[in-house]
């Protein structure tokens, strides 16, 4: 067979192999985007930006907490998209000087969610540790930075004690990135 013929099979099939990686590519980003929803887009890009959060950040929350079931419940009694503790919410909502609304409105629940994970941001400088006390509670999170076994500098953990924080703190520096990079959230 002739060089010159072999060259353009050679192309011909190098041309099929990039357009099938082209269209598997196309159909793992539509998969992933069915995976990694985001309904309620605005009020979460609304909510991120009033309290200076990356909207990845709260969408990669919302994920992880309630899988933007607005509906949820767990078995804490944490309710909504964010879920929030009635204990947390009523506690945020004297802290700010609000009255209290219903906690399982999708907007209120942003408000007071978003609300809650910029307080621990601002008391927990890191966002893993941050992450750590929204799921197993601030006062838990500060008893865990004073034991050495925890952490060695009393301002971030180097060690999560909870496998079930530590999944999630995880789960949602993940999913964050995942969705800075589906949607071009912040």
């Amino acid at each position: 067979m002739p060089v010159r013929q072999r060259t353009r099979r050679r192309l011909r099939r190098l041309l099929a192999l990039l357009l099938v990686l082209l269209l598997c590519a196309g159909c793992g980003f539509f998969a992933l985007r069915r995976l990694f929803v985001l309904p309620y887009r605005d009020a979460v890009e609304r909510e991120a930006a009033r309290f200076s959060l990356p909207s990845s950040l709260v969408a990669g929350l919302i994920l992880a907490e309630s899988h933007f079931d607005k509906d949820a419940v767990s078995h804490a009694g944490a309710v909504g998209l964010m879920q929030l503790t009635p204990d947390t919410y009523h506690w945020l909502c004297f802290k700010l000087g609000h009255e209290e609304g219903d906690l399982s409105d999708v907007d209120t629940n942003l408000y007071y969610g978003c609300a809650n994970l910029a307080l621990l941001l601002s008391e927990f400088s890191d966002l893993p540790t941050a992450l750590a006390a929204y799921n197993a509670g601030p006062a838990r999170v500060r008893d865990w930075l004073a034991d050495t076994r925890y952490s060695k500098d009393g301002h971030t953990l180097s060690h999560v004690p909870y496998p079930e924080t530590r999944t999630h703190t995880r789960r949602v520096m993940l999913y964050s990135q995942i969705y800075r990079l589906l949607y071009g959230l912040s």
